[in-house]
Order: structure tokens, then sequence, then C-alpha cells
């Protein structure tokens, strides 16, 4: 419940100033707002209440929200005003660059409060980052497909596409929307260039975990029930030294032992309480003893930068912008079928899914800051029935002088529409799905 609670908050933030942005626009230039929804009244509202010209209402549906236009063919696909003659409070009977900045108001909106929001963060609780320059101090470890696709254990990230990136998070994406990554593998240079195959494999098979710190602690934190660890003795708090004899110096070198033992025995040398101790294990199927390792802290590879006002806003800026170009290359990545990342899209449901099981407000306004330069991307694009369809048709008409028809008009925010409809209720009912089958399969 927590995790609906937080995403029915966030985007009820998003969608009010996004619409508000709609809104204030439109009164600016004295064109009449009909409608302003918080989510979708199809068929009925939670809520609704008409102050001078404007009903106010809550919708039932919360995939997003809308205002009506007088004078302007949007959602409700309200056609029927569009056959009086036009009248001077309707959008329709404004300058197109009128038209234009009403348009972009929801996604200027958009950009505003993410910078607002990171300006706030800067100079209240910093900002937070995990260091890569820290974490990959020893080296990096990888996944059976990181590794598969060219990148050994023990690599350091030295840069991709020409640059490298201080953000460990960021650098994780970096990698998937490369053409080009150097690592330092043993003190040489090497290049790497990752294929639309390969990214799908990491993507399907182990996201961003396929590549992390490589530990160098082996202490167990916890023991599987009816495992081999369980059987042959082994306690929480031991820490591995040795496998046969051999000094384990890392915890992929200890993985790719075992995994080359699978149903044998072999001999684990541990360090418990001040002495040393060997005990003999049997190794299962899967390569594995039975045990689980303490998790690596983010703080120790955290990095936090406190800021004054005048420093925060460049860098809320800096960082707004460097959002807006990840979703870029995020739908460029989309775009290219042999990736798979079209499968990674998800609705509210998946997103809510992925959302913390406490309410932590620096993690909501974080989110809500990246959700809302999503937002604002999205609404960019050029099709019919987004902002962006209707700024595109308004921009070509100022440069051309000629306006589309309103039955024109009309096709093609229907058209735009159903192509709206249809990926939502793909990305609804694979995320449903989704949520089913890890609930009873």
């Amino acid at each position: 419940m927590i995790q609906v609670a937080q995403i029915i908050f966030i985007l009820s933030v998003l969608v009010i100033l996004h619409e508000f942005g709609h809104y204030i626009t439109a009164k600016w230039f004295k064109v009449r707002v009909e409608k302003f929804y918080l989510f979708m009244d199809a068929g009925f509202s939670l809520f609704k209440k008409k102050i001078g010209d404007t009903e106010w209402g809550i919708g039932w549906l919360p995939i997003g929200g809308y205002v009506k236009l007088s004078g302007m063919i949007d959602e409700s696909m309200d056609t029927e005003q569009m056959n009086q003659e036009p009248q001077p409070w309707e959008f329709r009977s404004k300058p197109a660059w009128q038209r234009l900045i009403i348009m972009l108001g929801g996604i200027i909106v958009n950009v505003l409060l993410a910078w607002f929001i990171y300006t706030t963060m800067y100079t209240t609780v910093g900002k937070k980052y995990i260091s890569t320059e820290v974490l990959q101090e020893k080296g990096l470890a990888f996944g059976e497909v990181g590794q598969k696709a060219g990148f050994k254990n023990g690599d350091k990230i030295v840069s991709v596409d020409g640059e490298f990136q201080e953000n460990f998070n960021r650098m994780v994406m970096d990698i998937l929307f490369s053409s080009e990554v150097i690592v330092n593998r043993n003190g040489q240079n090497v290049t790497l260039n990752l294929t639309d195959q390969q990214i799908k494999e990491i993507l399907d098979k182990e996201g961003r975990n396929f590549i992390g710190r490589r530990t160098t602690s082996i202490t167990i934190d916890s023991i599987l029930p009816n495992k081999e660890a369980k059987k042959a003795g082994l306690k929480v708090g031991d820490s591995i030294l040795a496998i046969n004899a051999k000094k384990i110096n890392f915890f992929d070198e200890f993985i790719s032992t075992l995994k080359s033992q699978k149903q044998d025995s072999v001999t684990v040398t541990v360090f418990r309480g001040a002495a040393q101790k060997d005990i003999r294990v049997k190794v299962d199927k899967k390569g594995e003893l039975g045990f689980r390792v303490k998790p690596t802290v983010k703080e120790d590879f955290l990095i936090t930068k406190k800021m004054g006002l005048f420093e925060a806003l460049p860098a809320a800026i800096k960082e707004s912008w460097s959002l807006l170009v990840y979703n870029v290359k995020s739908f460029k990545l989309i775009l290219r079928p042999a990736t798979g990342a079209y499968k990674q899209v998800k609705s509210p449901i998946g997103i809510a899914r992925q959302l913390p099981d406490a309410w932590d407000w620096e993690f909501i306004w974080n989110f809500t800051a990246l959700f809302s330069i999503g937002l604002a991307f999205m609404n960019l694009l050029p099709i019919p029935g987004l902002d962006g369809g209707h700024a595109l048709f308004t921009t070509v008409e100022m440069i051309t002088g000629k306006k589309l028809n309103d039955k024109a008009a009309g096709h093609v925010q229907t058209f735009g529409m159903i192509i709206l409809l249809t990926l939502m209720a793909l990305t609804f009912g694979k995320d449903i799905y989704q949520l089913i089958a890890d609930k009873f399969f």
C-alpha cells in the first residue's frame, strides 16, 4: 500500500503542475478553460465542482489528467463546438505563437519543477551519488552476461564514448547507450563495442546487476536452511580465506571456483573467532554452498556535496539537462528492436512495484524530479495527441502560414489517441500479468 500511495502522490503532483502550466498560459491569453482534471474521468468522475467557467475534478482512472480549452480538439474528443463560429475566448481564435506557448506550458512547468526540486535538495541534504572512482578502486565484477559481452572481472572503466562518468549508476546506463567502452585491464586499455544482441542479453537477464563492485571481503551473513553450508557446519560471521588451499582474494573468484566444482566436495578455509578452520563442504548442482555474504554498504562509496544557493542553481540546471539527454538516449535504444529495450517500458503499476516499501521523502522528491523530466520529454514527442504533436502542427503553421483544418485535426487527434491508448494497454497489460505471475507462479 505504501508503494501505491507513493506513485499516486507523485503522479498527482506531476499531473496537477503539468496541467497548471497549460491552465495559467491559457488564462494569460484569455482562453476559456472549461475543465481541469486530475486523472481521467472516462464515464464519470470521483469529484467535480464548477468555479467560474472551469469545472475542477478528479477522475477515476489514474493515467494522467487534462485541461479542456474552449475551441480546441483535445483528449476529450469534443468536436461539437468546432462546428460553431469561432469566439474570441477560444483557443482556435488566438495567434499561433500564443497557442504554441499554451501547448508548451505543461512541459515548461515540468522542467522548472525538476530544477526547483534539485536546487532545494542540493541546498538541504546535498547532491548524492555513488562514486565510480571509489567503487571501482579494486576493479569491477561482472555477471555471466557481462563477461560474455567482453568484460572481465577486475576491469576498471576508463571512459564511455570518450567521457568518464563520476556517478556509478549513470555510468551503468552510459554503457548500455554507448558506442565505445574503454576499460583498464591489468594496466592496459581495452576497447569494447557492445552489439544490440549483447545489450538485449544484459537487459533480459541481469539488468543493472551485470556490473558491480569487486568484493574483497567474503563474510557469511546468513546460512540458508537445508543447504550444504548448514550441513557442513559453516556459521554466520565466518570469513572465507581459501578453497582447496587456494587463497581467495575476491568474491568473484570464489564463485567461479565453486562453479568449476559442481557436485564435488571442497575444503573451505574460514577465519572464525581468532583461528583458521578447514571445513569440508559439498557443492550443489548450481555451484553453490548455500549462504549469503554481507551486502555492500553503499554509504562506503556515497559522495554527498552540499551546496549554497548560487552553486545549486546551475548544478540543478545541469542535472535537469542531463536527465533530458538520458531520456533521448533511452528512447533511441527503445527504437532499436534488436536490443529488446522496449520490453523495459513500464506503466504506473510497474513503476510502483520498484518504489521502496517505506515512505522516504528524500527518495520521493528525487524520483518526482526524475519523473518530471521524463514526462516533459514524453510530451515533447511529435505524436498526435501529445503536447509535442500539437506544437509541431502549430510550428508548421507559423512557418507556412497554413493551418490544419478542423476536420483533419480531428482525424489526426483520433489517430494519435488510438496509438497512445494501445501503447498504454500493452504496458499496463504486461505489468498486470507480471504482477499476477509473481504472486501465483
